[in-house]
């Protein structure tokens, strides 16, 4: 033994000035704790990705996704509310054709030579009601949008803000107030033919506006399913990235759980190993 280097014995078998093995168990220790802390924070996050470290790329993959994905449930908003309004405009537009087939044949009616011009001022009595009823139609709004005021608007149908052009629909046309002016009566048989003439162009009109309203809705509903897939997809490619396997993840915290346990051990057992140099002082 060499006194200027305390104590020692034989080629360094044992040291007591620097526990070698003492340090190397508390290195390994404390791996397997940062292990183990980052294995349970998975678990109780359901995530991979608990902080950037652990996959830089993929955590900004994940951000983007996570914006897109949102933006694509705000555009199927967009397209479920012009759903609506294009539904609810053919509902009005359903009743505005039954009035006008009514008023036809009212104008049917009155063109009878057999019944007298009080007979035809009955008729016009509920062709000038139901001629109200078509312009007081024209007038509806759908949250305070026009609906009827011929007007086209764009509908978000992408998460990058790209427009379908919805087609509009206009009661105060010309042919519609031809059908239902003031000056369109059946208290003549004159009159009568008039305003079956300009009724019969009015129900060709609205035929044609109710086949528009039907492509807007049948454009729209096909956007709406692209775009339910298309999230479905994005957010199956997100969860590859980000979302945790539980079964693999429990495996690997039992792991750490064991090794963490059996480190303390060693540790304790490396610190404990110096003592029986004190044995050899004694």
């Amino acid at each position: 033994m060499d006194p200027r280097k305390g104590v020692e014995l034989t080629d360094r078998v044992m040291v007591i000035k620097t526990n070698i093995s003492a340090l190397t168990s508390a290195r390994n220790l404390n791996e397997n704790q940062n292990s183990l802390s980052r294995s349970l924070g998975r678990l109780s996050s359901g995530s991979k990705l608990v902080n950037p470290s652990d996959n830089a790329a993929g955590f900004a993959v994940s951000i983007r996704l996570d914006a897109q994905i949102s933006r694509i449930q705000a555009a199927g908003d967009n397209i479920g509310n012009a759903l609506s309004f294009s539904q609810t405009q053919d509902g009005y537009l359903k009743k505005v054709a039954k009035a006008l087939d009514r008023m036809g044949e009212l104008s049917m009616l009155a063109l009878d030579e057999t019944k007298s011009d009080t007979d035809r001022g009955l008729y016009n009595n509920e062709f000038v009601n139901l001629q109200n009823f078509v312009k007081s139609s024209a007038t509806r709004d759908f949250n305070a949008v026009s609906m009827f005021a011929g007007n086209n608007f764009n509908v978000t149908i992408d998460s990058e803000g790209s427009g379908f052009s919805y087609s509009g629909i206009n009661l105060a046309t010309t042919t519609f107030i031809n059908a239902t002016g003031n000056t369109i009566s059946l208290t003549t048989t004159g009159n009568a033919t008039t305003a079956l003439t300009n009724v019969k162009l009015a129900i060709n009109q609205l035929a044609s506006d109710r086949a528009t309203v039907g492509a807007n809705q049948a454009a729209l509903n096909m956007y709406q399913e692209q775009l339910g897939t298309l999230k479905d997809n994005m957010s199956a490619a997100n969860s590859r990235i980000k979302d945790i396997d539980v079964a693999e993840e429990s495996t690997n915290f039992a792991k750490y759980n064991i090794l963490v346990q059996a480190g303390t051990a060693m540790l304790s057992q490396a610190n404990s190993s110096s003592q029986s140099v004190l044995r050899l002082l004694g």
